[in-house]
């Protein structure tokens, strides 16, 4: 008996020491980061998560304070064995979100993606620029460039170096991406990038030329005024009549940097909240700009997608003798500018033109104080390079659909589309009271941007990461991948898209069991007087 009791203790000691082992081995394994036994118990044999080699996951650049949420990711979250957010659980195949993370990062890494497509180019400061124009680019004016000098710099030694090259200051403003942006005129007729590379050599600013941009619409229809029809196609196609049961931009500040917009125009009556002139020539109420405020804000004969927002009015194009209104990198940075002092929440830039370091930086520092930028993807057709600003990194690229759905055949193509809206014979004001029928990718802008107000209105503590990602994942695909360089991620639709966001601010803010179980359809607002 005694033997048999000494042997069932060494067997019993023995289990403890192997169940012991057992546990030092899994909890090593949970500490490394590999999280099976985790995922196991989430996604079973057979629920569609299959074994595969471990991946790495891409590097992408940091995407903000609303990216994850769901899991723990203080000191401790190390030692649960679960992944942290953004991390995949090695082993695994990766298909959908991982548990507790935010369902968007998926579309921010594919839009990641998709950007990282176009090139790289070095900002001003950083190294191997050069504001020295690209080979064959005649974009700018031909006898002026300018010139951006920091804080640091004194003025008696811009004006040395001026007088030594031939220069005259003719311009000046505080740039929004910091210091004094100069604009000279060469005086000695020498070529612009020859006169950039004299003034990279004193190393005391940045040159460049003073690029021109295009205002993006049909010039063939956009004289073709009318007293106005209200059937607009727009109305039904985005679904206004419900969504402005759940809002109308009420009070979100849209600036809109383009021609002289007809602030008495009826359909735009107690819209304009202010202007501004960053051209310093008196010019007459323009069909473009004029168009552009009532795609977004129309609110009387015609409807536009947010009719209660409140627009800033930024005459920077200007009409000459040979063409329609343009501008150059000197108005638009001074719209900019004007725009994020007045507390623009976003931005709408119907034109398009070419690359601008100048206008990267300032774009660059726009959304960093979280300004949405929103621009039209241009109307040079398939075969052109793509156009700034709306293939810059920081700004939402939109292209332009026919009432039946079909890309607009002008409209340029590329990795940096965004999302595709209404821009073929779209009815909006002309000066005068009148109405006018006008194409182009710069229309469809300003119907994203009206969209823009109605998320921001909804969500006033959106970013505009979160408002490019939820316009993205709410479009009506229009490719058999999701997403293509047509249409980008698809045609916009704004009531999926307020659904959206009010799902987005039920995971920011837990809601009760019972907020829960009411789903994330959009609850109306109390109505409010056109």
């Amino acid at each position: 008996m005694d033997l048999w009791a000494r042997e069932s203790g060494r067997k019993r000691l023995a289990a403890a020491f192997l169940l012991l082992a057992v546990g030092v081995v899994a909890n090593g394994l949970a500490a490394g980061g590999d999280a099976w036994a985790v995922d196991q118990r989430k996604h079973p044999p057979g629920a569609g998560r299959p074994i595969a080699k471990p991946m790495a996951m891409p590097m992408a650049r940091p995407l903000g304070p609303n990216t994850f949420h769901g899991l723990p990711n203080g000191p401790d979250s190390r030692l649960t064995g679960v992944p942290r957010p953004g991390q995949r659980a090695p082993g695994l195949a990766h298909q959908g979100p991982l548990p507790g993370q935010h369902p968007g990062f998926e579309r921010r890494n594919a839009i990641l993606a998709a950007q990282q497509r176009l090139p790289r180019r070095p900002l001003p400061g950083e190294r191997g620029f050069t504001g020295v124009p690209p080979r064959g680019e005649t974009r700018f004016v031909s006898n002026e460039m300018v010139f951006q000098v920091g804080p640091n710099v004194s003025p008696q030694a811009v004006d040395s170096v001026a007088r030594r090259l031939a220069l005259s200051a003719v311009g000046s403003q505080v740039s929004v991406a910091g210091g004094t942006l100069l604009r000279f005129r060469i005086n000695d007729g020498r070529p612009v990038a020859d006169v950039i590379r004299a003034l990279e050599a004193e190393k005391i600013g940045v040159a460049q030329p003073n690029y021109v941009y295009k205002l993006q619409q049909d010039q063939s229809l956009a004289g073709a005024a009318t007293r106005g029809d209200p059937a607009q196609y727009v109305v039904s196609k985005l679904r206004l009549a419900e969504v402005h049961r759940i809002a109308r931009g009420t009070n979100v500040v849209v600036a809109v940097i383009d021609s002289v917009i007809d602030a008495r125009h009826p359909d735009l009556a107690g819209t304009i909240v202010e202007q501004f002139d960053a051209v310093g020539r008196n010019d007459k109420p323009d069909v473009h700009g004029t168009g552009m405020a009532g795609a977004i804000a129309a609110h009387r004969r015609l409807m536009g997608v947010a009719p209660d927002a409140r627009i800033l009015a930024i005459h920077a194009f200007s009409p000459n003798s040979a063409s329609s209104p343009e501008a150059t990198t000197e108005h638009i940075l001074k719209g900019l500018d004007w725009a994020i002092k007045k507390g623009a929440r976003i931005i709408n830039m119907s034109f398009a033109g070419p690359y601008d370091p100048m206008l990267q930086l300032a774009l660059k520092k726009a959304h960093e104080k979280g300004v949405v930028l929103i621009a039209a993807a241009g109307n040079l057709g398939p075969k052109s390079p793509p156009l700034y600003p709306a293939a810059d990194e920081h700004v939402i690229a939109v292209t332009a659909t026919d009432e039946n759905d079909r890309v607009l055949n002008q409209a340029n193509r590329g990795p940096y589309i965004a999302v595709a809206a209404p821009g073929v014979d779209i009815l909006e004001p002309a000066p005068n009271a009148g109405y006018q029928v006008t194409t182009g990718t710069s229309v469809a802008a300003a119907h994203v941007s009206g969209i823009a107000a109605l998320l921001i209105e909804r969500n006033p503590a959106i970013d505009a990461a979160s408002v490019r990602e939820i316009l993205s994942t709410s479009a009506k695909h229009m490719a058999a991948k999701g997403r293509d360089d047509q249409f980008g991620w698809g045609l916009v639709d704004p009531y999926r898209a307020l659904a959206a966001a009010d799902a987005k601010v039920a995971r920011d803010r837990p809601a009760s069991p019972a907020a829960e179980a009411a789903g994330a359809k959009p609850k109306p607002v109390s109505a409010r007087s056109p």
